[in-house]
């Protein structure tokens, strides 16, 4: 079959110079690349495309309309908030995510989050940067209190692949895993929210944003978990209430908290996430996707899209419009 010239409208987002494309310049019959691309950019550089590549940025019903000869669009993630799935199916616009690229590289992060957490691995970081060692009258510095995940109880919210890989992980390190129904799902095995939280020492949170989520660790919520408890979310920033989040870090009925997500990203200036005062949050910026490897996998599965879609290749279908 033909192949279809496409254009990648934010490439940066995904390739910072490390990744090879060149799978994906085979599955095309022509690829342009953008490194960004600005909402009255994007009719112009799809025209003359039959295939739209995106990873934020929005392709919908208006640019749909303003771009007949658009046949597919491939998404360069597994969120599809950007696109308009109606309006591609209302046009005959076949849409493909990806799926499961950043499993262990998510995973991994996690488990980071909750050991720098519970080791105080930034409070002696900086200890040691700021002479408090090399001032002490003993050979160690043990000011911050130190803890273990083995014998500690993890509870998951969303058990999908990622957040089983999490259990596994947990479990070598000695962990109790347990997993909760997510809002809005219950589940005849698996505990509430509000029966979950006073039994687990930390809290990993990873599944998807909707309305029954949405803010689903709350004041309340939060109050529920034991004191001393470690919060991590690598899911959405849209999960969890962030004043609501700090004001229990402050008080001191949180232990801890670790986040990759905001609920604004690039965050807004003046998120209560950004204080300096908390050294028991740490924040990273939407990074735990973000290996080589994972990244890799994402330019591997838009090719497989690609040729699937045109029935160049057997690959198993994402398609989700």
């Amino acid at each position: 079959m033909k192949k279809l010239s496409a254009v990648f409208l934010d490439h940066a987002s995904l390739d910072q110079g490390d990744l090879n494309l060149q799978v994906l310049h085979e599955a095309a019959g022509q690829l342009s690349l953008y490194p960004a691309t600005t909402p009255d950019q994007v009719i112009e550089r799809i025209a003359g495309h039959q295939v739209v590549i995106t990873n934020k940025v929005v392709i919908d019903e208006q640019v749909m309309q303003a771009c007949p000869g658009l046949q597919l669009i491939l998404i360069a993630a597994t969120g599809t908030n950007n696109v308009d799935l109606q309006a591609a199916r209302q046009r005959g616009i076949a849409v493909y995510n990806c799926q499961g690229y950043g499993t262990p590289s998510v995973a991994q992060h996690s488990l980071m989050l909750m050991l720098v957490l519970i080791t105080r691995f930034e409070s002696y970081r900086r200890a040691v940067r700021d002479g408090a060692w090399q001032r002490s009258t003993q050979f160690c510095l043990l000011d911050y209190p130190i803890g273990e995940l083995a014998g500690r109880t993890l509870g998951i919210l969303g058990y999908g692949e990622l957040g089983q890989e999490v259990g596994r992980l947990a479990r070598a390190f000695g962990m109790q895993v347990v997993v909760g129904a997510v809002p809005g799902r219950p589940h005849p095995e698996r505990p509430s929210l509000e029966a979950l939280l006073p039994r687990v020492d930390i809290l990993s949170l990873h599944c998807p944003l909707t309305d029954s989520t949405r803010n689903m660790i709350g004041r309340n919520e939060l109050a529920l978990m034991k004191p001393g408890s470690l919060l991590i979310n690598t899911g959405r920033g849209g999960l969890v209430d962030e004043q609501a989040l700090v004001d229990s870090l402050r008080s001191g009925h949180l232990g801890g908290a670790g986040f990759d997500v905001l609920t604004t990203e690039p965050p807004a200036a003046g998120n209560p996430l950004l204080a300096d005062d908390l050294p028991n949050l740490v924040v990273t910026p939407h990074s735990a996707w973000g290996s080589r490897e994972a990244r890799q996998r994402i330019v591997g599965q838009l090719a497989e899209n690609l040729l699937h879609a045109t029935g160049s290749g057997a690959e198993p279908s994402r398609r989700v419009a």
